[in-house]
């Protein structure tokens, strides 16, 4: 039987693959720190959408990774919480 570990370090190996594992890390990292955020301003997702002027399914997309936030929205849902938006470019 493979190992989950075993078989990530297999396919990271593939250029190809490592790219678009990379791309998609960094869009869970940004979900990670969305929900991070809301739950440490201790909201629910009904009451972070009346705070942006939203809806709480239009919450739950955006925390579940089904829609590309524009940076209104970033900001919004940043103040929102009581958090503070910074967005770096990094250099590979």
């Amino acid at each position: 039987m493979t190992k989950i570990a075993d078989l990530k370090k297999k396919l990271m190996s593939n250029p190809e693959f490592r790219e678009e594992y990379e791309k998609a890390d960094a869009e869970f990292q940004l979900i990670e720190e969305l929900v991070r955020a809301r739950t440490k301003a201790n909201l629910s997702q009904v009451e972070l959408a009346k705070r942006i002027g939203t809806t709480q399914s239009a919450i739950a997309r955006l925390e579940g990774g089904g829609v590309s936030p524009s940076l209104s929205t970033l900001r919004r849902y940043a103040e929102a919480t009581g958090s503070k938006l910074e967005i770096n470019l990094v250099s590979p």
